[in-house]
């Protein structure tokens, strides 16, 4: 019987300390599962511009220290490659939104690829549409702010453009006519 209740009582704190290591690793495991998307920081409508029909949401959020940009376009045509970049003024009011000037480019850098070398801070993926002619982007970069400070984007415009962007041709890539424009403005949140 001496025996016996020691055994009993290690049994019982095994027992207990495992329930609290259960309830821990839980913890543990509630925060490395991956989050929701952050909700957007910044949102852009894009309208078309004259003789198009293409529209679209552009999503910016803040993920650890790169802002990601999430695009939905529509109205490509089907299997289509198209430039996709930040201007430098959130004016889209000229039928061919040449009113939103050249890409955003605040370090004077040469065009070209943004996930490689020198590249405009508003130089974004090219946009790939599918067989419907829809376009999804998701891609994260160091290179914006979502703020007015010398890289920020707010205030500042999205063109899709006609052609590919061939990241190569100065000033901005050959990528032809402006097709789509928006403004980029600060995410109101309505849930208060």
């Amino acid at each position: 019987m001496h025996r016996v209740l020691p055994l009993l009582a290690c049994s019982i704190l095994l027992s207990a300390s495992l329930a609290g290591c259960s309830a821990v690793d839980s913890l543990i495991a509630k925060a490395k599962a991956p989050s929701a998307p952050a909700p957007p920081a910044a949102r852009v409508e894009l309208r078309p511009t004259s003789g198009y029909q293409v529209t679209g949401i552009v999503d910016f959020s803040l993920s650890g220290d790169q802002v990601e940009v999430f695009a939905e376009v529509n109205g490509l045509p089907p299997n289509s490659i198209h430039g996709f970049h930040i201007h430098e003024r959130g004016d889209c009011s000229a039928p061919d939104a040449t009113s939103a000037g050249a890409h955003f480019n605040p370090g004077g850098a040469p065009h070209g690829a943004p996930d490689h070398g020198e590249h405009h801070a508003g130089d974004l993926p090219n946009l790939k549409a599918d067989g419907d002619g829809v376009a999804h982007l998701r891609f994260r970069t160091r290179a914006l702010t979502i703020d007015n400070g010398p890289n920020g984007i707010l205030g500042r415009a999205v063109i899709v453009h006609r052609d590919a962007d061939d990241y190569a041709s100065q000033p901005a890539g050959n990528s032809g006519p402006r097709i789509a424009c928006g403004l980029i403005e600060p995410e109101v949140n309505t849930d208060d």
